[in-house]
């Protein structure tokens, strides 16, 4: 790999907690010192010293001499460029200006890091490549590593309802909790009292056929998808509103991402995995509902058979981070299967909402909400340089595709900027899915004109028109998940960093608007 920062990685290998170590900044009195400060002793009047207070202020002061000595060395290797073997190298965020208020600023962030810097995204941006298609899987070997869940699910289903739903014989105790064994159900208190109101109504949605009880289960018909930090639970909130949409029991089960594989927090490690039945539960309140449009005449027409089902997983569209702790490495460093390939293969009329934004902008928001303490603007920056250099790493041994979708370099980035690349997320999406089927939108225009923004995807889900005051109450309820006082008092990204993310993602905007066929992609605007 180039060497060409302060740090050295293992990329791929076990040891990712080296990457994670932070510059050592010693301190004196609890300030940080000052790179080139002077140490001063103070003289004192003459006195009578015995032979060991002479021994103990020789010790004093040659230790004194090596921290001076030190500090030295070190300022030499910063100001020649030559790190190797250095084992403490300071970040350069911990150094004030050299002459205290002075006109000379030492600004390393501007004079070595940017150059760096720039060098890295400009060989990631050499090395970026897309191809025109990926291999998809065979359908009997998506169903040799889930055979459980296609087992659950049937080929085909209830005819005259829009949702994908059919009706499952149920074989369990009538008096006994049909939830016990629902790990969501266990997730957390508001998830206990969700499914404590499924339990109420549970046993009245029950109906007989051919004098065996069945239960009606349901998929859902579209699913918004992505990106995280890109307006995602606005949408949600107002789609909500439609009289004919109904969402799993709460917004974000990621199930297909994480849940059935254990993942709850990488990490925590891995949990017991969530089966199908634990999310085809999520959707029991809305199926209850088509169940009673169903059952509501004589004929068994349903009165109201356009509801349909929505989930909103905003890790849907890009997190495959599991896929190699469970799938055999058989493709060259990318997943063998996408989440998409099992979506398809249950749900092939399914479709799909993506809401994205500015990718500079996400990042900067993605940071600041799941960032923990000590947020700026400074060590955002050193967490977008870390995650460069740890990207262009990645390329010096695999394509860029394989680094998308690298878990080990996903998991070691500070910041997420690959899931920035929606164009490498999409192309992957538009190998299985119909390009009628995804509906792209951008949050900067949903922002100006949520009116026209909802229209868009109401047409889209091919949903029925709306009364006036229900129209009023989507389009003019305040926003949904804005930034929080506290990050906004941050201020913004440094125009450093902006220019450096900018730069970044510009070639993958570039084929995003080309293949949408829409310049508002290329976010120029923001430049």
């Amino acid at each position: 790999m180039t060497r060409l920062t302060d740090y050295k990685y293992s990329l791929l290998g076990s040891l990712v907690e080296d990457y994670r170590r932070r510059p050592l900044l010693l301190q004196v009195d609890n300030t940080p010192m000052n790179l080139f400060a002077v140490l001063e002793v103070k003289h004192e009047l003459p006195r009578r010293t015995s032979i060991l207070t002479c021994f103990r202020k020789i010790r004093v002061y040659s230790f004194l001499f090596g921290l001076v000595v030190m500090f030295l060395i070190m300022a030499s290797y910063i100001l020649t460029g030559d790190k190797k073997g250095l084992l403490f190298t300071p970040s350069p965020y911990q150094f004030s200006s050299l002459g205290g208020s002075g006109p000379f600023i030492l600004n390393l962030s501007s004079v070595k890091d940017y150059a760096h810097i720039k060098l890295v995204v400009k060989t990631i941006k050499s090395k970026v490549e897309f191809r025109s298609s990926r291999r998809l899987p065979d359908f009997k070997a998506l169903v040799n590593s889930d055979q459980h869940m296609f087992s659950v699910i049937p080929r085909k289903f209830l005819s005259g309802i829009k949702n994908p739903c059919w009706q499952e014989e149920y074989s369990g105790n009538i008096t006994s909790d049909p939830y016990m064994t629902n790990l969501y159900a266990h997730y957390s208190r508001r998830f206990r009292t969700v499914f404590q109101h499924l339990r109420n109504s549970f046993r009245e949605h029950l109906s007989q056929r051919d004098g065996k009880l069945h239960r009606m289960r349901c998929l859902p018909y579209f699913y918004i998808i992505g990106q995280p930090k890109c307006g995602t639970t606005d949408l949600y909130d107002r789609l909500r509103l439609h009289p004919d949409v109904k969402f799993s029991t709460f917004k974000e089960p990621h199930w297909w991402t994480r849940k059935r594989f254990g993942i709850i927090r990488l990490s925590e490690g891995f949990h017991d995995r969530y089966p199908v039945e634990d999310y085809l539960d999520l959707f029991d309140q809305a199926a209850y509902q088509i169940q009673g449009n169903l059952t509501a005449n004589t004929s068994g027409t349903p009165n109201h058979p356009n509801i349909i089902i929505g989930e909103a997983s905003a890790s849907t569209m890009w997190d495959n981070n599991a896929w190699v702790y469970f799938y055999d490495n058989t493709s060259v460093g990318e997943p063998p299967f996408l989440i998409q390939d099992f979506v398809h293969a249950l749900t092939p009329d399914a479709r799909f909402i993506v809401m994205l934004r500015d990718p500079v902008e996400r990042l900067y928001s993605d940071y600041l909400y799941f960032g923990i303490a000590n947020k700026s603007a400074e060590d955002f920056h050193e967490k977008v340089s870390e995650s460069l250099q740890l990207f262009e790493g990645c390329l010096t041994e695999y394509t860029m595709r394989s680094c998308v979708y690298n878990t080990t370099v996903n998991n070691a980035m500070p910041v997420r900027l690959h899931v920035g690349l929606y164009i490498v997320y999409l192309k992957d999406w538009l190998t299985i899915f119909s390009r009628e089927q995804i509906l792209v939108l951008r949050l900067e225009d949903h922002a100006s004109n949520r009116k026209y923004t909802m229209h868009q995807v109401f047409q889209f889900l091919d949903l029925g028109p709306v009364t006036r005051e229900i129209e009023s109450e989507i389009t003019r309820s305040p926003a949904s998940n804005t930034r929080r006082p506290a990050d906004k008092n941050l201020g913004p990204m440094l125009p450093i960093t902006k220019e450096i993310l900018r730069d970044f993602y510009t070639p993958f905007n570039e084929k995003l608007a080309k293949v949408l066929r829409n310049d508002s992609f290329l976010w120029e605007s923001k430049c």
